[in-house]
Formats: structure tokens, sequence, C-alpha cells
């Protein structure tokens, strides 16, 4: 791939790249140009193909800019990895932080330096999109406790249950632990029909979700029976010793300060603990304490136990999820 410029004074910049695979270039460019249209909208420019090039003009330093993401996604095609549209968005994002991200309270989180961070799993191969995301991946693979906290739709859950997910399938843990607080989002749902697991199962439904993403159906039936995979609900967790295990307690802004203590006590030997949790949607009753924002409090500092956090700018929903979520914390709530 080749980068030329020409720049004729009094005209806006224009880059050449130069594509050897014809067949890669039209993957790359998409249907109907869409990744191409997105490149141009994110960076302001204008983007042209003539034959195996691609001519991008625009203000030198978003054509640049965007050269090097197009040269990104190539070489992605080149390793033989699909490219779908959330890795356009998410190699656009890893350029806009690639000097540094930081967290809520200022202070630099560590880049995860190499190449690209993959996490393989039976049903899919998995790619942090953001640099905080390949921070947490890090962090998850080398640390026996961590907290992710930050909003919905960074990754948070789905990373953890991918990275356990993938320390299973490797014979690094025994089994597979996934909890939530049983908590009602400010409705009041009664009394559900059916046996204590239909009573759950909503409540669980979106750690159910994240699995089926990383292996087949009939497998996960299968690992739950064998209870090598458990689903269950945060109160089940009192009084057993976790070990050898992958655990995740995804919600942890909803577990109260002595359900924290309890689940976090649970740690056993050969295992490793995720907490994950976002601090603007606490749905405990007025007055009572977070237990995520105790521990968050009290934890920090000591060693093997990461904390990681997110933005809006690492959400990996529809662009407007981050939008929103700007909005309501520009507004205080």
């Amino acid at each position: 791939m080749a980068i030329s410029a020409a720049t004729p004074p009094d005209t806006p910049k224009e880059v050449l790249l130069e594509f050897p695979d014809n067949r890669l270039l039209i993957d790359l460019c998409g249907e109907y140009d869409r990744n191409l249209a997105h490149i141009e909208q994110q960076f302001s420019i204008q983007i042209a193909r003539r034959g195996n090039r691609l001519a991008l003009i625009g203000e030198e330093d978003a054509a640049l800019a965007a050269a090097r993401v197009l040269n990104a996604l190539y070489a992605r095609l080149e390793s033989g990895r699909p490219l779908e549209m959330g890795d356009v968005e998410g190699e656009i994002r890893m350029g806009d932080s690639a000097m540094m991200a930081k967290a809520p309270d200022g202070e630099q989180i560590e880049m995860f330096k190499g190449g690209p961070v993959e996490i393989r799993t039976r049903k899919k191969l998995v790619e942090p999109r953001t640099e905080a995301q390949k921070a947490y991946v890090k962090s998850l693979f080398e640390n026996e406790l961590c907290f992710g906290i930050g909003p919905a739709g960074t990754g948070k859950t789905y990373l953890a249950v991918a990275v356990g997910v993938n320390l299973f399938l490797d014979g690094k843990v025994d089994k597979i632990i996934l909890s939530r607080p049983a908590v009602e989002a400010g409705e009041r749902l009664g009394f559900l029909p059916g046996d204590m697991k239909d009573k759950i199962d909503p409540y669980m439904q979106p750690l159910y979700d994240a699995l089926s993403d990383f292996l087949p159906g009939k497998q996960v039936a299968k690992l739950i029976e064998d209870k090598r995979i458990e689903i269950a609900p945060l109160a089940f967790m009192r009084g057993r010793t976790l070990s050898e295990a992958f655990v995740v307690l995804d919600e942890a802004q909803n577990a109260t300060s002595m359900q924290m203590k309890m689940f976090l006590t649970r740690l056993g030997k050969g295992s490793r603990m995720v907490i994950t949790g976002d601090r603007s949607q606490v749905d405990l009753q007025r007055g009572v304490v977070s237990g995520l924002h105790e521990a968050e409090r009290l934890l920090k500092g000591i060693k093997k136990i990461d904390f990681n956090y997110f933005t809006a700018k690492d959400v990996v929903r529809h662009p407007l999820v981050a939008r929103i979520i700007e909005a309501y914390d520009a507004d205080g709530n």
C-alpha cells in the first residue's frame, strides 16, 4: 500500500492510497461503499475511488488520519479477518485515543502495546474496539480481581464473559460463574409466575445472551446442566467458596455494601473475579449505599486488584447511545 500526497497551493490536500488486491479493496469499501461513507463523515473528507486507488481529499491532518484507518483495515483483511462496521468504528476510535486514555479522575491508563488484542472463543473472535477496552482486557488476563466501571454499552460484561470463556476453553479455570443482584430497575414486577428458575431468569438474561455469543447453544445448555457454568442471583453466592472459577458480578452498583463484601470474600484458590457496574444506574432504595462505590473507595491501591474506567467515548452500541449518555452526564443525572 503506497501513500503519496499532492498539495497544490490554495486547494485541499489529497492523499493517495494504493491497494494491490482488488477483491480486498471491495471488502474494504463495504457494500455500496458504506465503510468509505462512514470514514468520510467521521473525518470530514471526501474519498474518490480510482481503480485500485483511493484519493482522500480534505484537511491534511484529517486525510492522513483517515489513511491510517484505511491501511489498518486493509491489513486486517489481508490477515484473513472479517470486516464489519463495528471494526471500522473501532479502528477510528483507536486512532483517536492512540496517544493516551484517561480515567475519570485523571489517572492515566496504561496502554496495551503490541499487535491486535484478540479473545478466542468457540463461536467468534472478540476484539476490543477502544483503548480503554484494550487496557481492560489486559487487566482481565493479568489480575485476580478486576473492576470495570462505566456507562452501559461499553463492553464491560461482554468482554469479561469472553475472557472467561477463553480461559475455560484453555483449561485455566474449571467453571464459569455469572451473577447479578436481582434488583428491579425502578419497576414493581410483583410475583412472577413459575418456579425459582423462571422467576430469576429475566434478571439473568443479559448473561445468557453474552454466553450464547461465544459458545454453541447446546454446549451452553450441557455445561449449565453439568454445573460447569452457573448463572445465579448474587444472594445465592452466600456461604460458598469459589475455587478454580472465573466469576463475574454484573450490575454491581445494585449490590449493597454487605452483599459486596460477601461476594468479594468468596474468592478461592485459582479463581479470578470481575466486578462490573455503572455508578449512574443505581436501583437501590434511597439511602442504601452502593457496594460498588464502597469497594472502589476501600480497595484502590491493593496489589492485584485493578480498576478500569470507561466513558461515553467507549460506547460500542448505536452512536446515539454515547450522545444520550453525554447529555445525561451534562445534566448531572
